[in-house]
């Protein structure tokens, strides 16, 4: 299902030209996993879940510097963007996907049976387990920020492999997930290509009289940060099991699956 290493560059580099913010800024909407309270502010709302994903910013001390950038860089889009329009995710909860799993009304349905969450932990050891058979550690996959992502109802920085190999080595890993007979059979399939991405907010209130033309020049104005040589490397270095009660934390028990690249 997932792309080609080409098809994937260019797929991901379209989402950062300026003829796809223009688009994309006409279909924004309102993230339901947010509800507002007063004052501009807004609670995350429950949409608990399963998901493989790199260590969350603020225990991936070797990725410290680039967190630190997409904090800055959180901080100009809300700035930068209409009042209440962006709902920033805190610093700490950043991380990039590697693999998503289960969530929302399909992981409360799976739940129900009480041996489901023993099985999908074990399935994922195993997937990680065969993984490390058939590519033995080889180092951090380096991966460098393409610019910014306007998506549907959220807003990040999307990430392209620097090398063909490295990007080969992220869709084993999440084939290894994926086709995992026993993954399938507790009910998780893959249900969308790989496109490497950090969230960092969703979308608030939409105006009413949102200026959307205003809106594409500075999605356009905020992505030439990354087209101007900014130190923009983020190294994968670990893909872990972590569960999520809601969009502002990712945890895990110590003896939960990871994989060290």
């Amino acid at each position: 299902m997932d792309n080609n290493y080409q098809t994937y560059l260019n797929r991901v580099i379209r989402l950062t030209l300026p003829e796809t913010y223009e688009s994309q800024v006409q279909n924004i909407q309102e993230s339901p996993k947010f509800k507002p309270l007063e004052e501009q502010h807004y609670q995350a709302v429950p949409f608990p879940g399963y998901t493989v994903i790199t260590p969350p910013s603020e225990e991936d001390t070797k990725n410290a510097d680039i967190y630190l950038l997409l904090k800055e860089y959180q901080q100009r889009l809300v700035q930068q963007f209409d009042p209440s329009l962006l709902i920033p995710l805190p610093v700490e909860s950043f991380h990039l996907t590697l693999a998503d799993l289960i969530w929302d009304q399909a992981y409360r349905d799976a739940s129900e049976n009480p041996e489901f969450e023993d099985k999908l932990r074990s399935a994922i050891a195993q997937s990680f387990e065969q993984y490390q058979q058939i590519a033995p550690s080889q180092g951090p996959v380096q991966m460098q920020i393409a610019g910014l992502m306007i998506m549907p109802r959220a807003v990040g920085v999307c990430l392209v492999p620097r090398e063909e190999e490295a990007y080969n080595r992220l869709i084993m890993l999440r084939r290894s997930i994926y086709q995992n007979p026993n993954v399938i059979a507790i009910g998780i399939e893959q249900q969308y290509n790989l496109t490497a991405h950090i969230t960092l907010g969703y979308f608030g209130k939409i105006p009413t009289d949102l200026d959307r033309a205003q809106l594409s020049d500075t999605c356009n104005e905020l992505n030439q940060q990354w087209l101007h040589g900014n130190a923009s490397d983020f190294w994968v270095h670990q893909a872990e099991l972590r569960k999520f009660d809601d969009m502002t934390c990712y945890y895990r028990e110590s003896d939960w699956a990871v994989f060290e690249f």
